[in-house]
């Protein structure tokens, strides 16, 4: 904790509601109060450290409720553990991710939860949550699913796809969205027809189409449409939410919009891969493609419009990032010659507040829509605001001094997630994190890493609170 009182002098605060000059005092890790620049309140502030914000933003810390830590998948492992990944989500401006817990089929969901509490206790440098992933719905997990909700891991998610891995049939789908019904929990739902997918997966192998961009091909828009589709009249009858995680295909975004127009509560997410890359990127030679590999797909780019318009609508409420990075040498290439051993997942924890504050530069999307998908609607899907996700008195203290003229040009050779190439390589932003506090304590200083693994702690959640 802060034993120091803070002052940040003279930035534009920018949350989900307001702009305005303001100075931020911060003390024992929280906010405590805000005043406008100038004021004779603010003026006041003098026994303080102070951190000047002069010509920047200060924004809330980023909220990412969708990253991939150590995670296990096809023989080996996402290349960033708890430490390195958010340590590299603190570089770019992200202060808070929620992780998710697997459970193995055969397994409890405490033995998974467990085992991920393990793996992040004391290495983290922000602070974390988990989700669950569901593997295996029977009546042991079904009780447990209440425990959960009662210790503060109130989302569940489900997987269409992955058939033989992670992958639940209607049946335990709705079970498990009937509990999340009575007990307060969100199921997250990976929307694609994974049954279908392998059809055609093995149809494309035998074509000898082993290229990575056939993993784009077979794992069509129409797959994660219906998919989608049938996530939300399962939700509908169970009398349930639903939020639809990585969503890339427009069809997939018309049915989101069609489910909300009804006033159903159902809920979206994107992710900067789905707005900023597509298939050009897949069908990059020499298997260079292999990098882009992730499910959902990237789709042909005409997809990019459609996903931007359901950020500006609110059909989308939530860009997080799937952060699951494979390293191209040894991780990637294991599905040379056959593009379905390709680990799915890329890396982007460390981009996607600088590559949307790119796209309030582009004029796709206002600065307080900026924060609301990146800090504050996450915040409050997932239970955690407003702790975390805005400035406000009682707050904690995740605040980013954000450089809006700075430029910079995205890197393999100076990202900080410990992956071997960057999906955005050569891309120039405007826009740049300076400085990062976490409940006080300055972890990026002026572009110096001055955290440390464990000062990150564990947040229980409460139930997402656009259902309250």
């Amino acid at each position: 904790m802060s034993a120091v009182r803070t002052v940040v002098r003279g930035g534009l605060v920018v949350t989900a509601a307001d702009e305005m000059h303001a100075d931020v005092l911060i003390e024992d890790g929280r906010v405590v109060a805000l005043a406008a620049t100038g004021s004779d309140t603010a003026a006041s502030w003098t026994d303080a450290r102070v951190i000047d914000a002069s010509q920047k933003y200060v924004i809330p810390g980023g909220v990412d409720g969708h990253t991939h830590m150590e995670m296990p998948f096809g023989g080996t492992f996402a290349a960033d553990t708890f430490e390195t990944g958010t340590r590299a989500a603190a570089w770019g401006g992200t202060t808070t991710i929620v992780d998710f817990a697997i459970q193995t089929v055969g397994h409890s969901l405490r033995e998974g939860l467990d085992a991920w509490y393990a793996k992040a206790d004391g290495n983290c440098a922000i602070d974390y949550g988990f989700h669950m992933i569901v593997s295996d719905v029977n009546d042991d997990t079904l009780k447990e699913m209440d425990l959960l909700v009662s210790e503060g891991v109130t989302s569940f998610k489900q997987f269409m796809a992955y058939p033989g891995v992670f992958y639940s049939d209607d049946g335990q789908i709705l079970r498990a969205m009937q509990r999340a019904g009575e007990n307060g929990g969100l199921i997250m739902m990976h929307a694609e027809n994974g049954i279908a997918i392998d059809v055609l997966v093995e149809q494309a192998l035998a074509r000898g189409e082993t290229d990575p961009r056939y993993h784009g091909e077979v794992r069509k828009a129409l797959l994660e449409s219906e998919a989608t589709h049938r996530a939300i009249k399962l939700a509908q009858v169970a009398g349930a939410p639903l939020y639809v995680v990585h969503v890339s295909a427009q069809e997939a975004v018309a049915e989101l919009a069609r489910a909300r127009d009804e006033g159903l509560p159902v809920f979206g997410e994107t992710c900067p891969q789905y707005l900023f890359l597509s298939t050009d990127n897949l069908a990059e030679p020499d298997f260079e493609g292999a990098k882009y590999v992730c499910s959902t797909p990237l789709r042909p780019k005409e997809h990019q419009a459609a996903l931007w318009r359901g950020l500006r609508t609110n059909d989308l409420q939530v860009v997080s990032t799937d952060h699951c990075p494979f390293c191209f040498t040894g991780q990637k290439e294991l599905g040379r010659g056959d593009f379905s051993k390709i680990p799915n997942g890329m890396p982007g924890v460390e981009n996607r507040m600088d590559l949307l504050h790119q796209a309030v530069v582009d004029r796709h999307i206002t600065r307080r829509r900026w924060i609301e998908i990146a800090c504050a609607t996450p915040a409050r899907m997932f239970g955690l605001y407003p702790k975390k996700g805005t400035i406000a008195p009682g707050a904690d203290a995740d605040l980013v001094i954000y450089d809006p003229h700075a430029e910079q040009t995205i890197s393999a050779a100076t990202h900080h997630m410990n992956v071997d190439y960057s999906a955005y390589e050569g891309k120039r932003l405007t826009g740049r994190v300076e400085t990062v506090l976490s409940r006080g304590e300055p972890v990026i200083t002026e572009r110096e890493f001055t955290g440390r693994a464990g000062h990150g702690t564990y947040t229980p959640r409460g139930t997402c609170q656009y259902l309250n």
